[in-house]
C-alpha cells in the first residue's frame, strides 16, 4: 500500500464559472481509510477521478507511492476502482470478471486462480464464482466487483459511492463487510459518499466537503463532537442538529442563551470562558436531538422549554419528535416509550454540556 498526497489540486470544467474543486491540499496515510463526504455537487466525485486518473487536475499535483502521477494513465497509477454500478461483463462469469484484469496484464493461469479464488473466499462468494451479473443479487454483484479490485493488489482502492444501488439492509449490511474487508487487508482507500451515516461507520477520518472545499477534517467522533463550521455541524449527524437564533446574555458571573426570544437557558461555568468575549452578541444555538430530553412527569423542577408536538417518528427503540419552539423546528430524539402526543405539548430539558454556538457572520463554531 501507499501514501498519496493531494497538493493544491484544483478543477474547473470548461464552461464553468467556478472551481468543482478549490485548490485542494489532502493526505491520506499508509493503510488509511479515508472518506469523502458532502452533498450533490460537492466536488467528491471530481476528486476521486482525479486521484484515479479519470479526470486531470487544472491544477496542482497528485502524489502516489512517492510518485507524481499526474499525467500517467489510469492504468499506470495501480490503483483499483469500484463503482456504483458495478461495471461488470455480462457475458461473464463472477470469476472471469474479476479475473479480467489480470489476464489482460499476462499474469499466469495458476496465479490467477489463486488470487480470484482467494478473494472470493474472503468476500463470501466462492460458491457463485460460476454464475453470471444476471444471476446474482445487487450485493453479489457489488462483491464481485470488490473482488476485481483486491485480486489486483493495487496500492491504493478507489470507491465511489458503491453502496447507492443498494436496500437499507443490505447497505448496513456491506458497511460491516467493507469495513472487515478494510480490516483484513490494511487496504489504502478513499471512498467516496454522500451518506454521513456511512461516512461515520467507515471512515478512519473523514473529510467534509462543501461547495469544492474542505470544510473539516478528523476522527468521526471530532467531527460529531467538535465541529468546525455550521455546515459541519448540520451535515454529520442524524437527525440533523438543531439550530435556533439566540442572544448571548450576561448572567451575574455566568453567560445565558435567549433562544428565538422565549427561553432563557444558562451556559455551564465551564463553558463559559470560551464564550464571554461574545455577551451581547446575537449568535445561533447548535444542539443535537440526542441533547434534548423528555422533562419526565413527576420529575422535580419545570422543563427548561415546551414545544407543540407536529410529528412523531416511531423507530422502534426510539421517537423522533418534531415541534416549534417560537416558530424555530426543533427535533428531539425520544425513547421509544415516550408519552409524547402529536398536538399536544411537550416539555424538554436541553444538555447544555453539548451546546455550540455559532457566529452567523462567519458560520464558524465558536471555541
Amino acid at each position: 500500500m501507499a501514501k498519496l498526497a493531494l497538493r493544491g489540486v484544483r478543477k474547473r470544467f470548461e464552461g464553468q464559472d467556478r472551481d468543482a474543486v478549490c485548490a485542494m491540499d489532502l493526505e491520506v496515510l499508509d493503510g488509511e481509510l479515508l472518506v469523502l463526504v458532502g452533498p450533490s455537487g460537492c466536488g467528491k466525485t471530481t476528486t476521486l477521478r482525479i486521484i484515479g486518473g479519470l479526470e486531470d487536475a487544472s491544477a496542482g499535483e497528485v502524489w502516489l507511492g512517492g510518485r507524481m502521477v499526474n499525467g500517467v494513465a489510469p492504468k499506470d497509477r495501480d490503483v483499483a476502482f469500484v463503482f456504483q454500478n458495478y461495471a461488470l461483463y455480462p457475458h461473464m462469469s463472477a470469476f472471469d470478471n474479476m479475473a479480467f484484469g489480470l489476464r489482460m496484464r499476462g499474469t499466469p493461469r495458476e496465479e490467477v486462480r489463486r488470487r480470484v479464488e482467494a478473494a472470493a473466499s474472503l468476500l463470501g462468494i466462492a460458491e457463485l464464482l460460476g454464475r453470471r451479473p444476471a444471476q446474482l443479487s445487487g450485493g453479489q454483484r457489488q462483491r464481485v466487483a470488490m473482488g476485481r479490485a483486491i485480486v489486483r493488489q493495487p496500492q491504493l482502492f478507489l470507491f465511489d459511492e458503491p453502496l447507492s444501488n443498494l436496500d437499507a439492509q443490505l447497505r448496513a449490511q456491506m458497511r460491516t463487510e467493507i469495513k472487515r474487508l478494510h480490516h483484513s487487508l490494511a487496504a489504502t482507500t478513499v471512498y467516496v459518499t454522500h451518506d454521513q451515516v456511512e461516512a461515520m461507520t467507515l471512515a478512519s477520518r473523514i473529510v467534509v466537503m462543501n461547495a469544492g472545499r474542505i470544510e473539516q477534517i478528523g476522527a468521526p467522533a471530532e467531527l460529531y463532537a467538535r465541529p468546525a463550521t455550521r455546515f459541519v455541524a448540520g451535515f454529520i449527524g442524524s437527525p440533523a442538529m438543531n439550530f435556533v437564533p439566540c442572544l448571548l446574555k450576561a448572567n451575574g458571573a455566568g453567560l445565558a442563551v435567549e433562544l428565538a426570544g422565549a427561553v432563557t437557558l444558562p451556559i455551564p461555568a465551564a463553558r463559559v470562558p470560551a464564550f464571554r468575549a461574545h455577551a451581547g452578541r446575537r449568535l445561533i444555538f447548535g444542539l443535537r436531538p440526542e441533547h434534548l430530553a423528555e422533562h419526565a412527569a413527576g420529575v422535580a423542577g419545570e422543563a427548561a422549554l415546551w414545544i407543540e408536538v407536529e410529528v412523531l417518528e416511531p423507530q422502534g427503540i426510539e421517537t423522533l419528535a418534531v415541534g416549534r419552539l417560537a416558530g424555530v423546528e426543533l427535533c428531539a430524539r425520544l425513547p421509544g416509550s415516550t408519552s409524547a402526543r402529536r398536538g399536544a405539548r411537550l416539555g424538554l430539558n436541553a444538555d447544555m454540556a453539548h451546546m455550540h454556538l455559532i457566529d452567523p457572520e462567519t458560520d464558524q463554531v465558536i471555541r
